[in-house]
């Protein structure tokens, strides 16, 4: 696994740094950037921003996944099941393809963007069905992350899942102080 953190980037930036890598490491083409939206209305011909949990469910069935999607509340495990059935498999296929500004009910560890408050500054990349990297513009406000992620065991635990452990739990972890300005991403597993 490779993470590394920049001072003073934006997500835009980081995403040409890791593209550039990915270049010289995999001797591929320029990738392709698309914003989730884009990659949404592209594949499935849906606004996942403003789609309601009924169209979602529409888009499924064409993809023959109501088994799944008629039981399912949740609109984000709605939008990542069309996601990982009907986006991914279109995509980086001769060329690494960005996805960026995912939901800003998916931020994670992101920044919701200030251009448009329904996205996070959230990016994954894709080569050959392949997630590569994802990478973020790092949220540095430590009492907001500590709420996401609360609020993210809330559903886990609503859900029969195991909690998480928060990444700063350990005393004296640099992110409970906040991050400084950065965009940062892994790859790897």
């Amino acid at each position: 696994m490779l993470e590394w953190y920049r001072p003073c980037y934006d997500m835009y930036r980081l995403i040409n740094e890791v593209d550039d890598l990915l270049q010289q490491v995999l001797d591929c083409q320029p990738a392709e950037s698309l914003s989730y939206q884009q990659a949404f209305l592209r594949h499935l011909e849906i606004d996942p921003l403003s789609a309601d949990k009924t169209q979602l469910r529409e888009v499924a069935a064409k993809l023959d996944l109501s088994n799944i999607a008629d039981t399912e509340e949740d609109r984000d495990t709605l939008l990542q099941l069309l996601f990982v059935m009907g986006v991914e498999p279109h995509i980086g296929k001769d060329r690494p393809t960005f996805i960026y500004h995912f939901p800003a009910s998916q931020a994670s560890l992101a920044q919701i963007s200030t251009e448009d408050h329904r996205v996070a500054e959230r990016f994954e990349v894709y080569y050959k069905g392949i997630e590569l990297a994802n990478g973020f513009h790092e949220l540095t406000d430590a009492r907001e992350q500590r709420q996401r992620f609360e609020q993210d065991n809330r559903k886990r635990a609503a859900r029969g899942l195991p909690q998480q452990a928060h990444r700063s739990s350990s005393a004296g972890c640099p992110w409970e102080a906040g991050l400084p300005d950065c965009s940062g991403r892994s790859a790897g597993r």
